[in-house]
């Protein structure tokens, strides 16, 4: 952050430098005419100009940069010509390249590229940089030398050191008068850092480059100019040596590059957490039959970390063990150091899903930028709320969006009810009726605005006295005839709508107007009456008024536009939210190794992604058509993404040559890029569609027809219970639309409670349920109490489907349906509590389906099963209980068994464990026999227990 700070200074140094030399440099010629207007005129070119110049460069950069097409070559190449072109360009219109170079650095980051493009860029434009220093120190270091030497004498030397002392003084005052800002906008800045910030010196090659502006501008000139650019070379050069070393002097004196006991303990745990997978991963290489005469215990002690921290940069040193318990940092020092490392860690998460494609690159931005704000603030952790400040504007346009529609005209055609046969009332009725009558109203109030500028016009006005009376006449006859029309055959119904009223009130007025013209010409000498008709005749401006309702179906169209963009731009920042804390309690275990500040973090975090879930449960029953278009965008994404990895994969092993590959990777990036045209909303499905989103029946007709015979809709109003704890299910249901809120005990995951003493704890555990979410599926499979109690966060529109017609499509397509069902539930669990050893693995439920890539086995009590570790990469206990035969360990659900453990047996009524293939199944039929008729076995068993 202070690294910022000092960056920051100089961006603003330089910046407000170059505007000043630029303005002298332009006004040189004619310094004494140089007055007020020419400053401000010249300021506001060189600040806001140069500002808009460099945003439209900057968006143009990041265009080019993240084309799909472009090459690493490409980038390069354009990058350096568009920032010599905007500063040349900007330069000669007049403005400040320096602030238009300022601008567009500030609007690229690390989004703006292509991944792994950044470094490439900035390590050319560092590379770039140097060379071009260096090539600046030696030029004017030859035109010093080509100077005359008599000009070099001793008090040359002494000013060389009282230049360079006021500098440092300046500086250190400009850092006391800053100090109050930097100390509000950062609870960490003191005065220590403020002296190490007074020592960052100078900027050299920019200070060198203004120089010879010094002698050009003045007024008087100096025999020996070359002394000027001596005195900047060697303050330059002083700063680089003596002011860099003052800084890390100072800030190692001071106490600020020492590391904080809490943080020296991060490092340490991960550390530790870095030598448990070195020595996992030695234990794995053990077991390979080619590695068996390496030397263990040599590789062991070569990939040993011993990480040292320094003796300058240790906080608490020589203490002994019993004065470094006593110096331990409490729970709040803790959680303070894990505060920052959350915010780190959902940045880095925030600018990953970015560059896979999960997130787009404006919530991104946002994410980032809400992180780094919150980050300061001691103890604040970055909740969903606290980046929805786009909420407000979702708000006023929603608001916008509610007074179109209510000004909106609408010509409501009303029944025609006549006594007799009268030809006139249906011939107005039709003209009233028909588009031609509207659009000739706009025509009319559209070809008064020439007589309306004249009017306004003094001397137009009194030149055509005669002829704007009568055009006057003219157009309040016609208003007066549009409205009679209207009255005929709205009769009352004419005062209902806005508009009406409007007309009616301007023809009233053109009425009042012609009226008060009139008594002028009868009492000209009336000053009274002259100031009516003027103040009248200005009110003539609201005929235009109904011009408006031309363009507010056109306005509608653009809110309701910018209304989806800010519900899919809501919905992708609150899903990266989401992500995000996911992925920050996968490291909880790193960051702290304190058990309590552990769980903390997991409560805020849960806490914080409940929230998140919720407010995705809201925006998408706001707006259902927008969410469906962007998860249907994502998942299009998604899937051109893994065949782009495949694809990878294939041309790294030479099965596709270079050519074929380039092609193929040509015809995947451009669908990448066509996603830029999706269409923002997609109509929602019709409830018997929302049967294919069951992942159990597998978009099979024969299923889906079986059971959309069956499903009934459910409508359920805001509060309403769906489910409650404890009572047995009547079924299962698809949620529709709308959103539901499900409280819970811990999951018992079918062992008794006084078997699980860590899972006595009252909390209640809450989740939310969406569209296409299914709730009831694994108390329905069990015949068994729900655990879970489903109440309406919204109204909820689900499709029922009922406990006998789901067994007796048990009954009817045994034994498949039951087994899918009870894969579909143990994939969940398995990703639910073992995300991070599974992130490796491609278990999509279809899949596993029909390449058998996992399976569900059932083990009843006493049951036992054999596991072989060659074909059985992962064994996890999804549900119930089992013991190892060998060790007599139990193992309760939800678990991974180790590799060490080659038996287990069943030890509740019912436990399943989901098994995950090393490699593809066995063909060979004998074994593949065995293991289906086991399986349909058991199955059958646990049925008839359950029936």
């Amino acid at each position: 952050m202070y690294t910022d700070i000092i960056r920051g200074e100089s961006m603003i140094i330089c910046g407000f430098t170059s505007i000043v030399f630029g303005m002298f440099r332009r006004h040189s010629h004619h310094l004494p005419m140089f007055r007020e207007l020419h400053m401000i005129v010249d300021l506001s070119m060189d600040i806001f100009g140069s500002i808009i110049c460099g945003y439209w460069c900057a968006r143009i950069i990041q265009f080019t940069l993240t084309d799909l097409f472009s090459n690493t070559l490409t980038n390069v190449i354009i990058c350096v010509s568009m920032v010599y072109m905007t500063f040349y360009i900007v330069e000669f219109f007049g403005m400040s390249g320096m602030v238009a170079l300022i601008t567009v650095g500030l609007n690229l980051d690390s989004l703006s590229f292509k991944p792994r493009m950044e470094f490439i860029i900035t390590k050319f434009f560092k590379m770039f940089s140097s060379v071009f220093q260096d090539l600046i120190y030696t030029f004017f270091g030859i035109v010093i030398g080509c100077g005359e030497i008599k000009y070099f004498r001793f008090h040359t030397v002494s000013f060389m050191f009282i230049l360079f002392a006021t500098v440092n003084v300046v500086r250190l005052l400009t850092t006391v008068l800053v100090s109050p800002i930097l100390m509000r906008s950062s609870y960490e800045y003191n005065w220590r850092w403020g002296v190490v910030i007074a020592w960052s010196g100078i900027k050299g090659v920019f200070s060198l480059l203004l120089a010879p502006d010094i002698h050009n501008l003045a007024e008087k000139k100096t025999k020996s100019p070359q002394m000027f650019i001596l005195y900047l070379l060697v303050t330059s050069l002083m700063t680089m040596g003596i002011n860099s070393y003052m800084m890390t002097h100072s800030a190692r004196t001071l106490g600020l590059c020492a590391i904080s006991l809490p943080r020296q303990m991060a490092m340490q745990n991960a550390i530790k957490h870095i030598q448990e997978i070195i020595q996992n991963t030695i234990t794995l290489f053990k077991t390979e039959k080619i590695l068996t005469n390496v030397n263990w215990t040599l590789v062991e002690e070569k990939t040993k970390i011993e990480y040292i921290i320094p003796s300058d940069t240790v906080q608490f040193s020589h203490v002994s063990h019993d004065e470094k318990e006593e110096e331990s940092p409490t729970d709040e020092v803790l959680m303070e150091e894990a505060r920052l490392h959350i915010a780190i860690i959902q940045m880095r998460s925030f600018e990953k899903q970015c560059n896979n494609g999960i997130l787009g690159v404006e919530a991104a931005r946002i994410l980032i930028g809400a992180a780094k704000s919150y980050c300061p603030i001691q103890g604040k952790f970055m909740s969903i709320y606290d980046v929805s400040t786009y909420v407000r504007a979702r708000s006023w346009l929603m608001k916008f969006k509610n007074m179109l529609t209510f000004l909106d005209y609408r010509t409501d055609k009303a029944p025609l009810i006549l006594h007799g046969n009268n030809k006139f009332m249906i011939f107005v009725y039709r003209i009233v009726f028909s588009e031609e009558f509207e659009y000739t109203g706009h025509i009319i109030t559209f070809i008064y605005i020439y007589p309306m500028i004249m009017h306004l016009w003094p001397m137009a006005r009194e030149l055509n006295v005669a002829g704007l009376i009568l055009v006057n006449y003219y157009f309040v006859s016609l208003y007066v005839l549009e409205s009679a029309l209207k009255i005929i055959i709205l009769k009352r119904k004419y005062f209902r709508q806005y508009w009406n009223t409007l007309e009616f009130i301007i023809v009233l007025i053109g009425i009042f107007d012609i009226f008060f013209i009139h008594l002028v010409r009868w009492r000209p000498d009336n000053l009274v009456l002259i100031q009516i008709v003027i103040i009248i005749g200005y009110f003539r401006i609201i005929r235009f008024i109904p011009l408006i309702k031309t363009i507010i179906p056109l306005l509608i169209n653009i809110a309701d536009v910018q209304i989806k963009k800010r519900l899919r731009l809501m919905y992708s920042i609150t899903k990266g939210y989401v992500k995000s804390q996911e992925d920050a309690k996968f490291l909880i275990k790193q960051i702290s190794s304190r058990e309590s500040i552990n769980q903390k973090l997991y409560e805020i975090l849960e806490t914080n992604q409940r929230d998140a879930v919720k407010e995705l449960g809201l925006i998408e029953h706001e707006g259902r058509d927008v969410v469906i278009a962007l998860k249907t965008r994502q998942a299009i994404r998604n899937v051109i993404a893994k065949a782009l990895k495949n694809l990878t994969f294939l041309w790294s092993r030479g099965i596709i040559d270079k050519h074929e590959g380039v092609e193929m990777n040509k015809v995947l990036l451009a669908k990448i890029k066509a996603l830029n045209n999706f269409p923002m909303a997609i109509p929602p499905p019709t409830p018997e569609k929302y049967l294919h989103n069951i992942l159990w029946l597998e978009n099979k007709d024969v299923l889906i027809e079986f059971f959309k015979e069956r499903a009934k809709l459910a409508y359920f109003d805001y509060g309403d219970v769906i489910c409650k704890e404890g009572e047995m299910p009547q079924g299962i249901y698809l949620i529709i639309s709308g959103m539901a809120i499900l409280h819970s005990s811990p999951p018992t995951f079918g062992i008794d409670s006084a078997l699980r003493p860590d899972r006595e704890s009252k909390t209640m555990f809450t989740e939310y349920c969406t569209s296409g979410d299914v709730i009831g599926e694994l108390s329905c499979l069990l015949k068994r109490e729900s655990e879970c109690t489903a109440i309406c966060e919204t109204i909820l529109q689900a499709c029922f489907i009922s406990l006998e017609d789901l067994y007796e499509g048990f009954d009817v397509f045994w034994p498949s349906l039951e087994y899918k069902i009870w894969l579909k539930l143990a994939l969940s669990i398995a990703y639910q509590y073992f995300e991070s050893s599974l992130i490796d693995e491609d278990l999509t439920f279809r899949k596993c389906a029909e390449l058998n890539l996992a399976y569900v086995q059932t083990l009843s009590s006493y049951n036992e099963m054999t596991i072989d570790n060659e074909t059985m990469k992962f064994v996890i206990v999804v549900y119930g209980s089992v013991i190892d035969t060998k060790r007599e360990v139990p193992y309760l659900a939800p678990c991974i068994l180790p590799k060490t453990c080659g038996q287990v047996q069943g030890t509740s009524d019912l436990s399943k464990l989901l098994v995950i293939q090393a490699s593809e199944p066995v063909k060979n039929n004998n074994n593949a026999k065995v293991m289906v008729n086991t399986g349909v076995r058991m199955t059958k068993k646990e049925h008839n227990w359950k029936r």
